[in-house]
């Protein structure tokens, strides 16, 4: 079992993730795995979970809830079986684990081996130790645990934690790494604003790094605020400080590099700008831009509400391809831009791209760090390090950043910073695990609304085309699945040819046998409705690919999990397993339980493939019932092939 204390209480067992229940029941566990490996009676847990205001049933209570973190905990232990993570012993529970698998013990420990590093001189390695340490955090300890127990440990870690961030910050200012000082020392100063050794230290790392005026305005801030809030005025060490900068004394100059920090690793970090380049990565947002306005606005809303709770905003923009999610991303950066005087930043994660490989979150950081200044000489080489770095130069920055077409999860997390940062990602996929680890806002999107098809069409070609010919023009609207994509496509073909009218486009569309064929831009991939589905498809796991192939060939609307099973001679459940992938790939829509259907143009895109196709859709499927293993290549080789698709 693996327990997290250092935000809201979470567990995984052997199976993920568990549910942890009602707020009492995680007050229990909180308190158990507090108290580690002791055993704690029954009324210490009562005190600890109600306080003064204990109920009548609150013995009754604790013998619930402690049967239900058993059933959560260990699923496969028998009612009676004695022994286990969670057991009665001597008139009270005691919760078994290991220090390590509690983040708090770790914690614990990783502080411990910086102060003893630290003693031995080793500032590279107890700097490198406070970071794993500090990593740990996701908010305040206990965070969604009520009762004293939870608000005593919430204070005594807090504590813990400034003890290590000013450890941490004065390491860093020892070997001259003042930006990563800084950064970390403003978030936790907004935490706790009258903690006057974190304003030293702040002061301290803004004169060594050339900004002397800041330093002073740190002193006049914190004398002001502590007069205002105590009556009191700044303690000796600030005062000295001050005077010491304003007569700019030589005891406050570095007394020389750590002859440890190298060039790689987090170490790399020692040789960053004081004052990181502004970078204006955003592309220019789609040209005539029409629609999405009730996601604009839940967008937005997400963002203001993350700004207001101090947090970082991490919004995930999912859908199909062509629907036209970099285009909102696009489209709510730019509206957010005087948000973020501090910068914005633009990565393709190249996802589904239908040349490369996704990028691995250390690329794609070598090119964020390279947008705020960091040449190739003082990158840190390995993952860890350009996260590190990344994440000290961005913290406590106003930033946004748009991570275009991602493929997994772990392409996105080391590119979130903390503090008061903007980060939009774009995905194919359905991010749950963004979701349900790193509170991301998702937000799927659908095709256009009618309406909204017709005027991005008016707005193209231009309104005289469209005027008096608006039924035709919902037809190509119709004949274009709604997608953006598809409909600028259409729009720019007709827009090239003056005199073919708007019916004449939707009799050609309608009447073409492949009609993908003319949702397309000769000698531009990007501009290409097929390759966008095409490099989807590629990105499917084997089974889920099979299933897509089959489901091309029997070409019908509504796709039941029975019908699925028998077409490709799988189990129920494994038919259901596959086309839940399908609709995570945003293939696949489901319209009812067990029940899906091809979204928009995908199902004309895989029967347009399979009566193309040199294999034969019978046989190919009489034989994929037969022998799934060995004829998977054939049944799926329409699909991957864009000259034999509709040819």
């Amino acid at each position: 079992m693996r327990l997290e204390l250092l935000g809201s209480i979470r567990a995984w067992n052997e199976e993920g993730e568990v549910p942890l229940g009602p707020p009492k029941q995680r007050a229990v566990l909180a308190l158990l795995a507090g108290q580690a490996n002791q055993v704690t009676g029954i009324d210490q847990i009562i005190d600890g979970v109600w306080g003064t205001d204990v109920p009548q049933s609150a013995v009754n209570c604790v013998h619930t809830y402690v049967a239900g973190l058993r059933r959560i905990l260990e699923p496969e232990r028998g009612r009676r079986e004695s022994g286990g993570v969670l057991a009665s012993a001597g008139g009270g529970y005691v919760l078994s684990v290991a220090a390590e698998a509690i983040d708090a013990g770790r914690f614990a420990l990783a502080h411990m081996r910086a102060r003893r590093l630290l003693s031995e001189s080793d500032r590279a390695g107890a700097i490198g130790a406070y970071e794993e340490a500090l990593a740990l955090w996701r908010g305040d300890a206990y965070a969604n645990v009520p009762g004293p127990f939870a608000a005593l440990e919430r204070a005594r870690l807090h504590e813990a934690r400034l003890t290590a961030v000013e450890e941490w910050a004065e390491a860093l200012l020892s070997v001259g790494r003042h930006t990563e000082a800084i950064a970390a020392l403003t978030d936790m100063i907004a935490k706790d604003p009258l903690r006057e050794r974190l304003r030293w230290l702040m002061m301290l790392g803004l004169h060594r790094s050339g900004r002397r005026a800041q330093a002073l305005a740190v002193y006049r801030e914190t004398r002001q605020l502590l007069q205002e809030e105590l009556g009191i005025d700044p303690g000796t060490d600030l005062r000295r400080l001050h005077q010491q900068i304003l007569s700019d004394h030589a005891a406050l100059a570095l007394r020389g590099p750590d002859p440890g920090a190298g060039a790689s690793g987090a170490q790399g970090a020692a040789r960053a700008p004081a004052l990181p380049v502004r970078p204006a990565q955003l592309p220019p947002g789609a040209r005539n831009f029409t629609g999405r306005a009730e996601e604009l606005a839940r967008l937005r809303n997400v963002v203001e509400r993350e700004y207001g709770e101090g947090q970082a905003a991490l919004a995930v923009i999912e859908g199909p391809p062509g629907v036209g999610k970099t285009a909102v991303a696009l489209q709510l950066a730019h509206q957010l831009g005087s948000r973020h005087p501090d910068g914005q930043l633009f990565a393709d994660l190249c996802g589904s791209h239908p040349d490369r490989a996704p990028l691995g979150a250390r690329e794609v950081l070598a090119q964020l760090l390279g947008g705020l200044g960091i040449g190739p000489d003082r990158l840190p080489d390995d993952l860890p390090g350009r996260t590190a770095l990344f994440r000290s130069l961005v913290h406590g920055r106003r930033m946004l950043i748009v991570l275009d077409d991602a493929a997994h999860a772990e392409q996105v997390r080391p590119l979130v910073p903390r503090g008061p940062a903007c980060v939009l990602v774009t995905s194919r996929r359905r991010q749950f695990g963004l979701a349900a680890r790193d509170g991301a806002y998702r937000i799927e999107l659908g095709p256009l609304a009618p309406r909204d098809s017709v005027e991005l069409l008016a707005r193209v070609v231009g309104r005289e085309r469209v005027t008096g010919q608006q039924e035709a023009a919902r037809e190509l609207a119709r004949l274009c699945g709604n997608l953006p994509l598809a409909l600028r496509i259409a729009a720019a073909g007709l827009a090239a040819k003056p005199a073919l009218s708007l019916a004449e486009l939707v009799v050609d569309h309608a009447t073409c046998t492949a009609r993908l064929d003319r949702l397309a831009v000769e000698d531009d991939v990007a501009a290409s409705l097929r390759t966008a589905f095409d490099a989807s498809v590629r990105s499917l796991p084997e089974g889920a690919a099979r299933m897509f192939g089959v489901l091309g060939l029997r070409e019908q609307q509504l796709i039941t999990v029975p019908d699925a099973a028998a077409a490709a001679d799988l189990t129920e459940r494994a038919a259901a397993r596959q086309l839940a992938v399908l609709a995570d790939h945003h293939l696949l829509e489901e319209v009812g339980r067990e029940r899906y259907r091809f979204i928009n143009l995908i199902g004309l895109y895989a029967a347009e493939c399979a009566r193309g196709s040199r294999t034969d859709p019978d046989a190919a499927l009489d034989r994929l019932r037969r022998e799934p293993a060995q004829v998977g290549t054939d049944v799926l080789g329409f699909m991957f092939s864009a000259t034999d698709c509709g040819s």
